[in-house]
């Protein structure tokens, strides 16, 4: 039996660890968390039937609390004594990787999911460039959500090229296509009900964005955006599934837009996002930044085109003029043409869609992804 420690900042983040469960279990690997708490963090439990052990990891830069983070998540795996430990996200990376070679264990594996210092600027940047490099030194092998966003790590001589990788085809966790994710098990009747209970005819176009409401996912982009496309296209309506934050926060000028422009539904967070993709004729994520981002991923699966920007992570979930179009970050022009081109063209909308999910289907499923994890395991356990 192989005991993996996962490490993260968040409950939250556990979703992208989850479904490895079963997958790892029937291997012989077992797996425990340690994490922050949070509300979510009983339903986790409750779910998995998993060992948690909380201790706070706070996500902002908090010298003393970081400190008292690194001497628990000594403390425990002194005490528990797991054959390899896997830290997550920038925070939880720094402060698992730390611990452990505290330690001084032997296989250490940082998931690199996202690089903060792309948007960052000044000395806050070089600050988040010191913490991924600390990360990446401190681990044996470090694996990448995606192929652009490693070479952006190789490109800031981060880490080595023989000691980062990416898993299959990219992404966190791949996507369930087969299952929750099949367009095929959502009906027409279902997406009736929905339609009806928001307010929107059968016959309109909707255009759909799944994720934080907050800046940096393109949010006031994406309020300009519609601002325009409402007036052009009056059977259009959109909706956006999501919540505000205070951590990048949207400015309150867009917030109040975004309540009071016409045929725009903010339904807030939903866990059904299935349903409300089976719903959706176009999906979009404005970004600035990305490790490999999972709404294209699920969009794709369902058969719906995905309008996005062109920067790392986002090129390798979307296939541009294929799957969707890539356009650049920031630019609420561009962002609004390549909306425009889906909603004047049903037949395209209907391609790229399908093109989307062919291509989910032969590079992204989670038990490709499982898989190639659960070699790494093998390979740091005879190395």
């Amino acid at each position: 039996m192989i005991h993996v420690l996962h490490i993260t900042t968040v409950p939250k983040s556990l979703r992208f660890i989850q479904g490895q469960i079963p997958f790892m279990n029937q291997r012989n690997v077992s797996l425990s968390f340690a994490t922050s708490s949070a509300a979510e963090l009983d339903h986790f439990k409750q779910l998995t039937e998993a060992k948690v052990y909380t201790i706070e990891m706070p996500r902002k830069i908090s010298p003393l609390a970081d400190l008292k983070a690194v001497v628990k998540l000594t403390q425990l795996i002194l005490t528990l004594k797991p054959d390899i430990i896997h830290a997550h996200t920038p925070k939880g990376g720094l402060l698992g990787m730390l611990a452990a070679t505290l330690c001084n264990h032997p296989a250490r594996v940082y998931h690199m999911r996202g690089l903060p210092f792309m948007t960052a600027t000044g000395a806050k940047r070089l600050l988040l460039t010191l913490t991924e490099a600390i990360s990446c030194t401190c681990s044996h092998q470090t694996i990448c959500v995606s192929n652009s966003l490693r070479e952006v790590a190789l490109s800031h001589r981060l880490i080595p090229d023989t000691k980062i990788k990416v898993m299959a085809g990219g992404s966190g966790q791949g996507v369930d296509a087969l299952q929750r994710f099949h367009p095929d098990n959502y009906s027409a009747e279902q997406r009736h009900t929905l339609r009806t209970s928001l307010g929107i005819p059968e016959d309109a176009t909707v255009i759909g964005f799944i994720g934080r409401l907050v800046r940096d996912k393109g949010v006031c982009e994406l309020a300009q955006a519609w601002e325009t496309l409402h007036t052009q296209y009056p059977n259009a309506h959109m909706v956006c599934v999501g919540d505000f934050e205070e951590r990048d926060p949207v400015p309150d000028h867009v917030q109040q837009q975004l309540a009071n422009l016409p045929r725009l539904h903010m339904v807030g967070w939903r866990e059904n996002t299935p349903d409300y993709y089976n719903i959706m004729d176009i999906v979009t994520l404005p970004t600035y930044r990305e490790g490999f981002p999972n709404v294209p991923l699920e969009a794709a699966a369902m058969a719906l085109p995905v309008v996005a920007t062109h920067i790392p992570g986002c090129v390798d979930a979307v296939q541009d003029g294929v799957t969707g179009i890539l356009v650049p970050s920031k630019n609420t022009n561009a962002l609004q043409e390549a909306l425009a081109l889906y909603l004047e063209d049903e037949e395209r909308r209907l391609r790229d869609g399908q093109a989307g999910r062919s291509r989910v289907l032969a590079h992204f499923l989670p038990e490709q992804i499982f898989q190639d994890i659960y070699t790494t395991y093998q390979s740091l356990m005879t190395r």
